[in-house]
């Protein structure tokens, strides 16, 4: 895709990159009141090539936080970012493209859907029905769209950010378990406090008076050498055992707290992805290795989808969430 934005010379991108994206992230928060831990997600969601699940009542800048880091990545809109909004009768075409005949040529052409782009906003994705999550899941996983036959490689980088409304349950579809756990995390949008809420309405009242300024720009090769630099950040033996037994432990229940409370424990997939977004999350915060608090604060987003809780649980208002509470207060990092 093509970006009108000057470009850094290689050397100077590949060194810089993580500079850029934490100094993105001081533009992001610049823009979003109370939301730290969204800001956070959606960038160690960036730098480990994964991908977020938003979920929040309406009204809670779960669109705008996605768009404001679009403009930070690109400087403007074009050429980088889509927004799909997603609606009962929405087909797989209208996200991966189709086929066009063009009279003059007497051919067909293929024209691209929203997906080529690198960071693709999916507005509301349990409206869309369940052809329409299929064809995401093949673009989330492996960073490619089929149509008409043929196989076509995405940009890179390459992100999805979707959003769901928890409190809407007519005319959705629930999105099955294969697909919540292509997502890397799954942030659930807590509503703001009062002072919060007073610094968000001076914010707007603020932009309506006067636009804000265009943001920094943050190159794509810069988000290209944070993802390289964070796999390099070190990932002691001790650590990777934490994360081990954090996931083995939802397997091995029994005479544990955890006794009756998990139907489907968390896959190998659920290991690998709190590894990279640790590893994420410590290069995020200027480290060159991570730390118990790095798997602990992102246990949450990076686990609680990836288990399915049992029917004892649910008659007792036990969710995902408060299972790895649990789970983090039984298995301690050393």
């Amino acid at each position: 895709m093509e970006c009108s934005v000057a470009r850094a010379a290689p050397d100077a991108v590949v060194q810089d990159g993580p500079a850029q994206i934490r100094a993105l992230a001081d533009r992001l928060a610049a823009g979003l009141i109370g939301h730290e831990p969204l800001i956070e997600g959606l960038l160690v969601a960036l730098i480990a090539g994964g991908h977020v699940l938003i979920e929040g009542a309406p009204g809670l800048a779960k669109t705008r936080a996605v768009r404001l880091l679009a403009e930070g990545l690109s400087g403007g809109l074009s050429g980088s970012f889509a927004r799909i909004q997603c609606t009962p009768d929405l087909m797989p075409s209208d996200l991966t493209g189709t086929q066009v005949f063009r009279p003059d040529s007497g051919s067909f052409d293929f024209v691209p859907g929203p997906l080529f782009h690198s960071l693709v906003l999916v507005d509301e994705i349990n409206r869309a029905p369940p052809k329409v999550q299929s064809a995401l899941l093949e673009a989330m996983a492996e960073a490619q769209v089929t149509a008409g036959g043929v196989t076509r490689p995405l940009p890179r980088p390459f992100m999805v950010a979707a959003t769901q409304n928890p409190i809407e349950h007519e005319g959705t579809f629930p999105l099955p378990e294969a697909q919540l756990d292509r997502f890397l995390l799954h942030i659930d949008l807590a509503l703001p406090g009062a002072e919060a809420e007073r610094r968000i309405l001076d914010l707007v009242e603020d932009e309506t008076r006067a636009p804000a300024p265009a943001p920094g720009r943050t190159d794509p090769a810069a988000v290209l050498a944070a993802r390289a630099a964070a796999a390099q950040v070190h990932l002691a033996p001790a650590l990777r055992d934490f994360i081990v037994r954090l996931v083995v432990a939802t397997r091995e229940t029994a005479g544990t707290p955890l006794e009756g409370l998990i139907e489907h424990p968390v896959s190998p997939r659920g290991t690998l992805a709190l590894a990279a977004a640790s590893r994420a999350r410590a290069l995020l915060r200027g480290r060159d290795h991570a730390l118990p608090e790095d798997v602990e604060a992102l246990a949450p987003d990076a686990l609680a989808h990836r288990l399915v809780p049992s029917w004892r649980a649910g008659t007792e208002g036990i969710g995902g969430r408060e299972i790895v509470a649990r789970l983090l207060a039984t298995v301690r990092p050393w």
